[in-house]
């Protein structure tokens, strides 16, 4: 199967459809998607769906994902937290686009798919993504201030623990909402300003601040 085609072609339809810029379209087209999904799904690996992961997860869409970076506006240096890895692939995207003078910290709950994360993104020499595993809806303070957060999983509202690693001038993204979700951009200078981009759909956040873990 010709996966690099069908990557090709993926990322030029996304690039017409959503208007890409070239930095988010260059990582599209560059990140390997079917190594990071289950060998049975990689037939549809460059179908723009999510796909099933295990442990009730899944990977996004690539549209998703292409449109969470744009909002974002990342820039090559950045230091940028992910809260749910998953497989590691917006990770990779992510690191792609702020280059290896960039970090990313990313956050997994489950450790399975913490492990996943981490062997996927070493294979292909991502060295700047740490993955760790814990609760995303605190954040990581360790390495806070960050230039922009992103959150691959729907909050009941933004945890505050994010919003005070957020610098000042940084921008976030998150979902909100549980049957209804909505994906909000949140700016960080003279207050907090919230703006919601549009109608989604993704897997609850779980933890202190976010909905309620499985086991409770």
């Amino acid at each position: 199967m010709d996966y690099e085609q069908k990557r090709l072609k993926l990322a030029e339809r996304l690039r017409e459809e959503l208007n890409l810029s070239e930095r988010v379209y260059s990582a599209i087209k560059k990140v390997p998607r079917h190594l990071f999904v289950p060998e049975k799904y990689r037939s549809d690996a460059y179908v723009d769906t999510p796909l099933p992961i295990g442990y009730g997860q899944t990977i996004s869409a690539p549209h998703m994902v292409a449109i969470m970076c744009e909002l974002l506006e990342l820039r090559e240096g950045e230091k940028v937290l992910e809260i749910g890895t998953g497989c590691g692939y917006h990770a990779a995207v992510t690191a792609e686009i702020i280059g290896k003078s960039g970090i990313v910290v990313s956050i997994e709950r489950i450790p399975e798919l913490a492990e996943m994360a981490k062997q996927n993104l070493s294979a292909l020499g991502y060295d700047n993504v740490f993955v760790i595993v814990g609760d995303g809806s605190l954040g990581y303070a360790e390495k806070a201030p960050y230039d922009k957060i992103y959150v691959t999983a729907s909050a009941p509202d933004v945890p505050e623990p994010l919003i005070e690693q957020l610098r000042t001038g940084g921008k976030m993204i998150i979902p909100i909402g549980e049957t209804y979700q909505y994906l909000y951009v949140i700016e960080k200078k003279n207050g907090i300003r919230k703006k919601s981009w549009g109608a989604v759909r993704f897997v609850l956040l779980y933890g202190k601040h976010g909905f309620r873990n499985f086991e409770e």
